[in-house]
């Protein structure tokens, strides 16, 4: 009986040191991830004011009444230079995050995170010159409290959403299809629909990821390999980086309102 009482107290020891450390995890995740969506925001923020300027004295590109491009803002947004700031966020995705991740120590990969979140916000600051920093303001906070309640009910629901995973990703690459033939066809109603269907996907993915994020860390809580944990603690503030921004854009489509 001792033993068995022995045994007893152990089991809930650990689990209780289980539970405090899954607590710390997701504090680190959430942590992490807003601090990549401040160094987006103010990278975002910083380049559109370094882009725009009142005074039209040497500049040949007018991007509204009494405001023109600068120099900068013609390299970012009228030269070729434009794509490669566009598509270097989904490169390093797909070719340098997985490599970081294998090769890279927990500090390596978090930098990273931060560098990644820093050129996102150059690729994303050109909807400060297209929207009024009001709507701007406004689709963040609907985004933020959609995400908190998405990633909530991930962390709390006792539904297994692990099937939602493969859907949701191949509806990830129907997205980027989609948009890389409307950037070519230009039409309106398509941009509507893939923006509602990105809303859908990318809550989706919210509450999907959370979830993922919560089982890894309870699946490997066990092997004491802590600089693995701080890489996941990473990987996990990237996947829902990714959801919240692509949310907002989305989101922006329908809510913005242009200058």
């Amino acid at each position: 009986m001792a033993e068995l009482n022995t045994i007893r107290s152990a089991a809930g020891t650990r689990a209780a040191q289980i539970d405090a450390g899954l607590r710390a995890h997701m504090n680190k995740v959430y942590g992490t991830m807003s601090g990549g969506m401040l160094i987006t925001a103010l990278a975002a923020w910083s380049i559109a004011g370094l882009a725009v300027t009142t005074d039209p004295t040497g500049a040949t590109v007018a991007l509204r009444e009494g405001q023109y491009l600068t120099g900068l803002g013609e390299v970012l947004y009228t030269t070729p230079l434009r794509w490669v700031v566009m598509f270097a966020p989904l490169a390093f995705i797909l070719f340098g995050w997985g490599a970081l991740m294998r090769r890279g120590s927990a500090a390596a990969v978090q930098t990273g995170f931060f560098i990644f979140a820093a050129v996102m916000g150059v690729s994303m600051s050109s909807i400060f010159l297209v929207f009024t920093p009001y709507s701007i303001t406004q689709t963040f906070l609907v985004t933020a409290i959609a995400f908190a309640g998405l990633s909530l009910w991930g962390y709390t629901t006792k539904k297994d959403l692990s099937g939602m995973g493969t859907f949701l990703m191949m509806g990830v690459i129907g997205l980027i299809v989609a948009m890389i033939i409307n950037l070519f066809l230009q039409s309106g109603p398509m941009m509507m629909a893939i923006s509602a269907l990105g809303v859908l996907i990318f809550a989706g993915l919210t509450a999907f990821y959370t979830q993922d994020i919560k089982n890894t860390y309870i699946a490997h809580a066990s092997h004491g390999d802590q600089e693995w944990l701080d890489k996941a603690a990473s990987d996990g503030a990237l996947s829902l980086y990714i959801s919240f921004l692509n949310m907002f854009q989305f989101l922006l489509m329908f809510m913005g309102q242009q200058e």
